[in-house]
């Protein structure tokens, strides 16, 4: 009490609550930052453990505990995914786990409809988009939203049983071209509202439109990913939003070095088991973030 009487006048950096309390406020920042570095590292854990999926806390994580608003956290996103993706996929090209024409041919699209999206689409969404039953929609709430829901459809895609790949690796690639490059620009367009790397659906398409063996197909899908993120991300770095490189670098730090502890885990620990409790883990995490964003909008902001 003594203490709190003491520090009860305005804090000139806060200039409208106590020193106490300012004091107070500064420290749960400084925790919740350290949190988040501390998830960021588990985000790189389990993209080592299970190859994929990992990156899809990584908006919820800037926007729920490092307080980044949603429109930058998905382009601070872009670059994280990009830049973890792109030490994956330089480990399965060591592996000769890469496809790089493939890479070219989904590529193309899918980096040229990232960075369209992020420099002309999404800085022309209206501030408040349309309002249901006295809920109003803003651009913020509607991309957490959109986001919620990639993650759910990404958990599915984890928490069901990998179908074995029958694809004979030793049989040249067959390549779908139209239907390649229509999903590489969709793709694309998903990645650049949202900022996710997409993997769940890049890989499905690489295995059913060019006939690629599974494990080519995962180390194809993370040059990709890192490409077209990384390009994306530039998009933003040519409109009016302020990038805070020590927070940016620092969670791609931590996430990297996740990564790595996440490889020497997986020769110790079943990765598709991790995987479905993982997956779980998402859903949950993606029905949170519908509820509150439509219907709990008060719990925090934004």
């Amino acid at each position: 009490m003594v203490v709190f009487f003491l520090f009860d006048f305005k804090c000139n950096f806060c200039n409208s609550i106590s020193l106490a309390e300012c004091t107070f406020l500064r420290s749960k920042i400084k925790l919740m930052v350290i949190v988040g570095f501390l998830l960021a590292a588990l985000v790189g854990i389990s993209l080592g453990l299970i190859g994929s999926g990992g990156s899809i806390l990584t908006v919820p994580i800037l926007v729920y505990v490092m307080g980044v608003n949603p429109v930058l956290a998905t382009a601070y996103s872009l670059f994280i995914v990009g830049s973890t993706a792109l030490v994956g996929g330089i480990q399965s090209a060591m592996q000769k786990r890469v496809d790089f024409k493939t890479v070219l041919i989904f590529g193309i699209p899918s980096i040229a409809a990232v960075y369209s999206t992020r420099l002309w689409i999404v800085p022309y969404i209206p501030s408040e988009i349309l309002s249901i039953g006295g809920i109003i929609i803003t651009k913020s709430i509607a991309l957490m939203v959109l986001f919620a829901v990639i993650m759910i459809l990404a958990s599915i895609s984890m928490i069901r049983p990998s179908k074995k790949s029958a694809v004979d690796e030793s049989a040249p690639l067959v390549y779908n071209y139209p239907m390649i490059l229509l999903e590489g620009t969709l793709v694309g367009l998903l990645t650049g509202l949202v900022g996710a790397g997409g993997g769940f659906l890049i890989i499905p398409a690489l295995v059913l439109l060019a006939k690629m063996p599974m494990k080519l197909a995962v180390g194809t899908s993370l040059f990709i990913i890192a490409a077209k993120s990384l390009i994306g991300f530039t998009g933003d770095l040519q409109g009016s939003q302020l990038i805070d490189w020590n927070l940016l670098l620092t969670f791609t730090g931590f996430a990297i070095v996740g990564i790595f502890i996440g490889i020497v885990l997986s020769k110790k620990i079943p990765g598709e088991k991790l995987k479905k409790a993982f997956g779980w883990f998402v859903l949950i995490m993606g029905i949170y973030i519908i509820v509150k964003e439509l219907f709990l909008p008060n719990l925090g902001s934004h």
